[in-house]
């Protein structure tokens, strides 16, 4: 049953991409230096950044909005109609849009669909055991490994227009100045925090990048992604080291149920102490638009203050 309703959802996909190609092969007739590019984005974080490279030359349609889970998101038929009518499109790569997989794929034949994460050196990246031989596609959370999706963006932005190119590079380095400053200021930031307090205990496995770049220890209830339910042997599990080690604050997510961590809180309070919810932290999904927090930088900014303030 499964199998033929996977065979259905991919004939309705071709169906609808071979419907809108006229349109978009009308599109093509105006020479592109022209006219906006449009672009298409996964997940918010990648969507800023073409935002930022690109500022008045692109129009960016970013598919999965504020608490929207990435690994669990399946692609609406207005989704594959946006993808459709883009100039490119950009993901994250590593299994992150793991439900998008074989959308992304039918989208690659027609359309340039790349992959952000494609040019970061493999031994940066980590490769959790449970995750089934696959990488940690959580690599926003390390500032100084994001500007390698940058550069990936400005690139591919750069082949597909390249009267503009000196244009993208400009609004590159001015917002690679401001990453590097963030990198900074989060180092800088995390060390108010007593070494032995930072223990980041948080909904599931997004912040081991974040932990490895500013020297900070991680344990998620659930692992990489979320497809998995945590179990009773995991809130235990995780019940256990906040007492063992006297974890002052556990923290939820805005994509990911909050029910699990008050669960891992009451196990606590059950062995007779007491641990406060220190915060909701943006992991696989940013804020709100218009916010700072509906930003890559400030939505980065915002956890290591949650963080910061929970835990020094």
């Amino acid at each position: 049953m499964k199998l033929i309703k996977k065979r259905i959802q991919l004939l309705l996909i071709t169906l609808i991409i071979v419907s809108v190609s006229g349109c978009f092969k009308k599109k093509e007739q105006v020479a592109i230096d022209q006219r906006k590019i449009n672009v298409v984005a996964t997940i918010g974080m990648i969507a800023d950044v073409a935002k930022n490279v690109g500022r008045d030359r692109v129009n960016v349609k970013g598919l999965m909005g504020p608490g929207v889970d990435p690994h669990l998101y399946k692609a609406s038929a207005g989704d594959v109609k946006d993808l459709s009518m883009a100039d490119i499109i950009f993901y994250n790569g590593l299994h992150l849009e793991a439900k998008m997989g074989d959308v992304l794929k039918k989208m690659s034949k027609r359309h340039k669909t790349i992959a952000v994460s494609k040019d970061i050196d493999r031994s940066r990246l980590l490769k959790p055991a449970e995750f089934e031989g696959l990488y940690d596609p959580h690599i926003w959370f390390d500032v100084s490994l994001w500007m390698s999706a940058v550069h990936v963006i400005r690139d591919e932005m750069i082949a597909l227009d390249p009267t503009y190119r000196d244009y993208y590079y400009r609004n590159t380095d001015r917002y690679l100045k401001k990453m590097d400053q963030l990198h900074k200021h989060i180092v800088k930031e995390i060390r108010k925090i007593d070494k032995n307090k930072r223990l980041l205990v948080t909904a599931h496995d997004a912040f081991n990048y974040f932990g490895k770049a500013y020297d900070t220890v991680v344990i998620g209830l659930q692992g990489i992604s979320t497809e998995s339910e945590a179990g009773i042997k995991d809130v235990q599990r995780l019940a256990n080291i906040i007492t063992d080690h006297n974890v002052s604050a556990i923290f939820i997510e805005s994509s990911v149920p909050k029910r699990n961590v008050e669960a891992v809180q009451q196990a606590v309070r059950a062995k007779g102490k007491i641990v406060s919810i220190g915060g909701e932290l943006f992991s696989d999904a940013m804020g709100d638009a218009g916010t700072e927090e509906g930003t890559y930088l400030g939505m980065v900014k915002h956890n290591v203050e949650t963080i910061v303030n929970a835990l020094s």
